[in-house]
C-alpha cells in the first residue's frame, strides 16, 4: 500500500509516521505494506455482513423513539505494543485501588475531607453521594468492582480522560470486535502474537462469585437490566449469556421478610447471591431512592445492607465517577497509597473555583467544557468547533451551576487510519480498557477503541456518531510467516 497520500494533518498517528507504517508495530506494519485499499474495502464489507448476521446492535434515542442500529465498526485495528500496555495496566490498577479506598473513606470517617486533601464543598454538592450507603461495608472492601477508564494519546503519552464507575459499558463490543477481526484478518491471528481478551467473561464471573454471602455454595448470580429499551441492552444480554447466568428485570426479583433477595421461577423462589446491576442507583430500590421507579426491586438496599446479597458495582460508587473528583485523583493516589500517579491526568480546571472559572470563561475557544456527571458524550462543549450561540449558552450554564462543570485544554488526540467513504483517512480515537477489582485485579489486554467517524470530530461516543475498532496488544518481535 502506498501511504504517500495519507495526510496526518500534523497530528500523532498511531499507525503511520513519515509516510509508512511505524516499524515498532512489527509484523502488523509489514502486513500493511502488502495490502491495498481495495483489499481493505472487501474485508470491511465482510465485517459488516458479519455484524448483521451476529445481530450486534446498539440503541440510540432519537425524536423520543428508540432505534436499533448495526454496530459501527472499522476493521483496521488499533495496535499497541505489549511493553507499553504492561506499564499502562499497572497504572490503571493503581487508580482503581485508590478510588476504592477513597469511596470507602467517604462512606465512613471521611478522613480525606477532614484533613483538607479533598474539599468538603465538592463532596457536599455531589449528586452521586448516597447518604443511604454510609457505614455499609461491601464484601472484599471494594465498591467499584468494574471500571472503564478512558485513555487518550497526544504526542505519544497516554493520558487518563475519565474513570467510569457507575455502570460502565462497552466491554461486549470489545469482545465482539475481536470475533469480527478474527474473521477478516484470520492469517494475522495465526502469524502474530496478538494477546487474547476472551478471558473477560470468566474473570467477571469469578469476581461476582467472590461477592457471594454464602461461601462454599455455588452462587446464584443475575444481571439486572432496565429492559430491552435500554441503550446497552445488547451488552446486558450478551454478558449474561457468556457467564451462563440469568438476565433479569426488577419485577423478576423479590426481597422477602428475611431480607434476602429471591428470583421468581416456575419452580418457586430461588435465592439470589449476587447482582451485577446495570441500573443507576436512583432506580435500584423504590423503598430507598426514587419511589416512582418501576425498574428496581423494593428492599434491595435493605438486603445489601444486611449482607445477604452482593451488588456490583456497589450502590454509591458513583460518588467517584465525577469529573470534579477526577481533578483530585493525583492527590487521592498520594494520600491513600503514598505513591506518585503512574498515569497522568489531562490538566483540569474546576469551575466552582472563582479563579479557575474566570480563566475558563476568558479562554473558552481553547478549551473543552464538560458537565461533571454526564456520560455518552452529552453536554460537551468544544471551543474550537463552537458557534457564537454555543459560546453564550455554555457561559450561562457555567455561571448558573459552576460546581457541575470542569474544563480541559483541547488535546490533539491521536489518530489511526480508518476507512471513511471507501478511502483511508485519519480519525481520532480513544481507548476504554476495563479493570476488575476484588480479591485481586484484572485489566483487559487493550480495550474498546472508539473512533470519531466524522472528519475532525473529537467525540467518539457511538451515540454521537462514533464507531469502534479492535485493539491489538502485540509483541513486535514476532515476525509473520
Amino acid at each position: 500500500m502506498n501511504w504517500d497520500d495519507y495526510g496526518t494533518n500534523g497530528l500523532h498517528d498511531e499507525l503511520i509516521a513519515d509516510g509508512a507504517p511505524r516499524p515498532e508495530l512489527g509484523g502488523f506494519a509489514r502486513f500493511l505494506r502488502d495490502l491495498s485499499v481495495e483489499d481493505l474495502q472487501e474485508r470491511q464489507r465482510a465485517a459488516e455482513l458479519a455484524i448483521r448476521a451476529m445481530g450486534i446492535t446498539f440503541t440510540v434515542y432519537e425524536d423520543a423513539t428508540n432505534i436499533d442500529r448495526a454496530w459501527p465498526f472499522d476493521l483496521l485495528p488499533r495496535v499497541i505494543t505489549a511493553d507499553e500496555w504492561t506499564r499502562t495496566s499497572v497504572g490503571l490498577e493503581q487508580r482503581l485501588r485508590a478510588l476504592n479506598l477513597f469511596i470507602a473513606d467517604l462512606y465512613a470517617d471521611q478522613k480525606i475531607v477532614a484533613n483538607g486533601t479533598f474539599p468538603a464543598d465538592i463532596l457536599g454538592e455531589s449528586v452521586n453521594f448516597r447518604p443511604e450507603c454510609v457505614d455499609i461495608q461491601p464484601p472484599l472492601g471494594a465498591w467499584a468492582h468494574i471500571c472503564g477508564t478512558d485513555l487518550v494519546r497526544d504526542e505519544g503519552t497516554l493520558f487518563v480522560l475519565e474513570d467510569n464507575l457507575r455502570v460502565p459499558s462497552g466491554v461486549s463490543y470489545m469482545l465482539e470486535n475481536r470475533l469480527i477481526t478474527k474473521r477478516v484478518f484470520s492469517e494475522l491471528f495465526r502469524d502474530l502474537d496478538i494477546l487474547p481478551i476472551d478471558a473477560y467473561p470468566d474473570r467477571l464471573y469469578e469476581l461476582l462469585a467472590s461477592l457471594s454471602p454464602r461461601p462454599g455454595i455455588k452462587p446464584t448470580i443475575v444481571v439486572l437490566t432496565p429492559g430491552i429499551f435500554n441503550s446497552a441492552y445488547f451488552e446486558h444480554s450478551f454478558l449474561a449469556q457468556q457467564m451462563g447466568v440469568e438476565l433479569v428485570e426488577g419485577n423478576d426479583l423479590v426481597v422477602d421478610s428475611d431480607d434476602c433477595v429471591y428470583l421468581r421461577t416456575i419452580d418457586g423462589l430461588e435465592r439470589v447471591d449476587v447482582i451485577y446491576r446495570r441500573i443507576d442507583d436512583l432506580f435500584l430500590d423504590p423503598e430507598v431512592f426514587r419511589p416512582d421507579s418501576a425498574i428496581g426491586c423494593p428492599g434491595l438496599i435493605r438486603a445489601w445492607r444486611a449482607g445477604n446479597v452482593g451488588i456490583a458495582n456497589a450502590p454509591g460508587a458513583g460518588v467517584a465517577d465525577d469529573k470534579a473528583v477526577y481533578a483530585y485523583l493525583p492527590e487521592i493516589i498520594r494520600y491513600y497509597l503514598g505513591e506518585d500517579p503512574l498515569l497522568p491526568n489531562v490538566p483540569t480546571y474546576l469551575c466552582h473555583d472563582d479563579k479557575q472559572r474566570s480563566h475558563v470563561l476568558a479562554n473558552l475557544s481553547e478549551l473543552v467544557v464538560k458537565p461533571c456527571n454526564e456520560s455518552g458524550g452529552y453536554g460537551i462543549f468544544v471551543g474550537s468547533q463552537a458557534t457564537e450561540a454555543q459560546f453564550e449558552q455554555i457561559r450561562d450554564r457555567v455561571l448558573a451551576d459552576p460546581r457541575n462543570y470542569v474544563a480541559q485544554p483541547i488535546v490533539n488526540i491521536s489518530t489511526t487510519p480508518t476507512l471513511a467513504q471507501g478511502e483511508l483517512a485519519p480519525r481520532h480515537v480513544d481507548l476504554r480498557p476495563f479493570i476488575l477489582s476484588g480479591d485481586d485485579q484484572y485489566v483487559t489486554q487493550g480495550g474498546l477503541t472508539r473512533v470519531a467517524l466524522r472528519e475532525g470530530s473529537l467525540v467518539v461516543n457511538s451515540s454521537q456518531g462514533g464507531g469502534s475498532k479492535d485493539t491489538w496488544i502485540i509483541d513486535p518481535s514476532v515476525v509473520p510467516r
